[in-house]
């Protein structure tokens, strides 16, 4: 009898097991169906509240207005505050200061200061005094992309006088739509602009990879610039920026109709609060006037013209990207379907045949593609803070002092086993490492007939905007009013799915009432609920069936772009052929022989402080790259080994470079000329070369190439092993040349 009632109970029980689940499951998903909706009440009020607001941002720092954009002779809606360093942090006012613009590109502003581990977060933390360029959600009437410019070159014009002994000029960050508006305005006043970070910045529009980010083609399907400007009338001169946003939010139909929603259903316990700060700022959208969203859509995404120097200011200036004389630092990723990695390099390659180009014209490119992380968290996310940007930030000064040329910056982890691992500061170590135009080719360009479809949609842009102009626009003009745009912006479905699901709404306080009872007895399923793995198995299907029509429609809008304009006989008719793409290409600049013949007589010019520089170069030069370690090590000892040494930052970045041109375009004449730099004084010659080999080898014991270029420096300086005659010594210092090694 007792096995028989065991056996009952153990029947019973596994019976029970299942239903029991099921109850506590159905309880739970019940109680986060009620939060849920709650929180979408939470976003709604939110929103109004935001809206509502004169100023809003998301910033979470305290600020101080500096000037506001308004009160500018040519005025528009911009403003510079200072970031007030938050308790417990200080910033030095010699350093270089850092500012931040955020994209005017459908949302307010804030979003590089949103949380703390934030660009803005960065800098402060490293002791570097920080600021920000905002912007309000209306435009002033009538201002232009040009006035936008002028108002922040005043702001950086400021910010610089803030800071009179800080070594080198601001930093400047500029995310998504501020980076290409930031590399314009450096174009044509290169000199007030320091280091530049350009974060998931498009300046190539254009260019891409076949078979992804169909962005780059809704514009020619759309038969060019013209819906903008409709978009526009019927706004009563202003565009609505909640378009650019459900352009953005088309990309990813899975997240936009499902992932974001049913993470936040899932983990409705934890992730309240991460889900409303980011919809604050998703929502808080932002106008343009007609003419900017024209100029945008027209001359830039439709047309590209930034990159053919097919742009000019309103005084007749050419904007020529190859006028910027500060390093620019090209943030992008594999995962950003926004901005790939082909948009944001691209340009690069429009302007440059080869990297003696580069050098010639004297810029430094350093470019860093992250493998994975989309276009939000370039510039978001949290963990990027702390890697990519933070590396940024904490050698800001190597970026600013190293040679022309183009690098990518390699970031790894630091080590506890990595070679003066007490140079590196943060948790990893960045080495800048010389790339050529073929690297950058190799991600993968357009080719001449792809370049030729993208020409011509630019020329039925051309035209249907002109017919637009002509014929449409007066009645569309004259039958718009601002009480119509108002009502219009307010019944937008990007804004409703905000305001519907309000306080305004009164469906939605039983829902109030029912989550405080909810809260008062939550009751969670338990983690290995099986219930809850059903869930998430049918939300996956949910998103491959998204995904699946997404790429289907991603195919169709490809082969559908290139099916009408690469039509060869359209192409005819719209006069696009190969000269079209020939037009496109700026005038060469200066050839490298040129630059030769320019620096031929200085290398014989310089004291041992030059010499120095030159023969660091010549070792290093088989490394092609610069690791952090060697900088901080050089900035250690000039000071103690090199009297005189440079008095600033800028003199030193001079200096290198000048021995970097010297040593790159006259090898031979470098070398030969090198002892004479050196002064009699073999102490003095000694010290030099101490910091020689402790700068070369910061990252590691040098091996091969760079070990025999080392003992070259090392027999030229005179500091040659006690073994070695003394007769060496002193032909170095009588001026032995020294053997090239190509």
């Amino acid at each position: 009898m007792t096995g028989t009632a065991d056996r009952s109970a153990a029947l019973s029980a596994a019976w029970a097991e299942p239903w029991a689940s099921a109850v506590e499951y159905w309880v739970d998903a019940a109680q986060r169906t009620v939060l849920f909706w709650d929180v979408m009440r939470q976003r709604g009020n939110q929103y109004l509240e935001h809206a509502a607001d004169p100023t809003p941002h998301v910033l979470s720092y305290e600020f101080e207005l500096l000037l506001d954009g308004r009160t500018l002779e040519r005025p528009c809606n911009y403003m510079l505050v200072r970031i007030v360093p938050p308790e417990g942090v200080t910033v030095d006012p010699n350093k270089r200061p850092f500012v931040i613009i955020d994209p005017r590109a459908g949302h307010g502003p804030g979003i590089g200061g949103m949380k703390p581990e934030s660009q803005i977060g960065r800098a402060l933390r490293a002791g570097h005094p920080c600021y920000f360029i905002g912007f309000l959600p209306v435009p002033v009437a009538g201002q232009t992309l040009e006035d936008t410019g002028r108002a922040q070159a005043e702001f950086l014009r400021i910010v610089a006088e803030r800071h009179p002994k800080s070594e080198g000029k601001p930093c400047v960050m500029g995310n998504c739509q501020a980076g290409w508006a930031l590399a314009m305005l450096a174009a044509v006043k290169p000199d007030i602009v320091g280091p530049m970070i350009l974060a998931g910045a498009p300046l190539s529009y254009w260019d891409g990879p076949r078979g992804k980010n169909p962005m780059r083609y809704l514009g020619g399907l759309a038969g060019g610039g013209w819906p903008a400007a409709l978009a526009s009338d019927l706004g009563h001169g202003r565009y609505d920026g909640a378009h650019l946003v459900q352009n953005f939010e088309s990309l990813n139909p899975a997240n936009t109709l499902w992932s974001k929603q049913y993470n936040l259903y899932r983990k409705v316990d934890t992730e309240v609060a991460r889900y409303l700060s980011f919809e604050k700022w998703w929502g808080g959208y932002v106008q343009l006037n007609a003419n900017e969203i024209e100029t945008i859509t027209e001359d830039l995404f439709v047309g590209d013209k930034l990159t053919a120097g097919q742009l000019e200011t309103s005084s007749g200036r050419k904007i020529d990207l190859r006028n910027i004389t500060s390093p620019i630092v090209v943030f992008c990723s594999q995962g950003d379907n926004i901005t790939p990695p082909q948009q944001a390099l691209g340009w690069i390659l429009d302007l440059y045949d080869s990297t003696d180009d580069i050098v010639a014209n004297g810029q430094t490119i350093i470019y860093a593609i992250h493998d994975d992380i989309g276009h939000l968290g370039i510039f978001v996310s949290g963990r990027v803070a702390a890697k990519e940007h933070n590396e940024f930030i904490q050698n800001i000064d190597l970026i600013d002092t190293l040679a022309p040329g183009l690098y990518e910056a390699v970031i790894v982890e630091k080590s506890a086993d990595d070679p003066n691992a007490g140079l590196i500061r943060g948790d990893h170590v960045v080495r800048f490492e010389a790339r050529s135009i073929n690297d950058l080719r190799a991600l993968g360009i357009n080719t001449s007939e792809e370049d030729k479809a993208f020409a011509t949609a630019a020329r039925v842009s051309e035209i249907n905007r002109a017919l637009y102009t002509s014929m449409a626009r007066p009645m569309v003009q004259a039958l718009a009013s601002e009480p119509a745009a108002e009502l219009g912006r307010r019944l937008s479905p990007a804004r409703l799915q905000y305001s519907l699901f309000s306080n305004r709404n009164p469906a939605m306080l039983p829902v109030a009432l029912a989550a405080e009872q909810v809260r008062a007895n939550r009751r969670p399923a338990a983690p290995d609920n099986p219930f809850l793995a059903f869930q998430d198995l049918v939300s996956s299907q949910i998103v491959t069936a998204l995904d699946g029509w997404r790429d289907w429609r991603d195919r169709w809008i490809e082969s559908s772009f290139y099916a009408l304009y690469g039509n060869p006989v359209l192409q005819a008719a719209l006069g696009i052929g190969d000269e079209t793409l020939a037009e496109r290409r700026p005038p060469r600049r200066s050839e490298p022989e040129e630059e030769r013949e320019a620096l031929r007589g200085k290398a014989a010019e310089g004291d041992i402080r030059d010499a120095v520089l030159r023969a660091i170069l010549y070792v290093i030069w088989p490394m092609r790259a610069v690791d952090e370690r060697g900088f901080a090590t050089l900035r250690q000892l000039t000071a103690d080994h090199l009297p005189g040494h440079w008095g600033s930052l800028a003199e030193f970045k001079q200096a290198m470079r000048g021995q970097y041109l010297i040593l790159r375009w006259l090898p031979e004449e470098a070398m030969t000329t090198l002892p004479g730099l050196l002064p009699a004084d073999v102490e003095a010659r000694s010290r030099a070369f101490a910091v020689i080999e402790a700068v070369v080898s910061a990252a590691g014991p040098v091996t091969g190439e760079v070990k025999l270029r080392l003992d070259r420096m090392r027999e030229a300086f005179g500091a040659a092993a006690p073994a070695k005659p003394a007769a060496t010594t002193r032909r170095s210092r009588t001026g032995r040349t020294l053997k090239v090694v190509k």
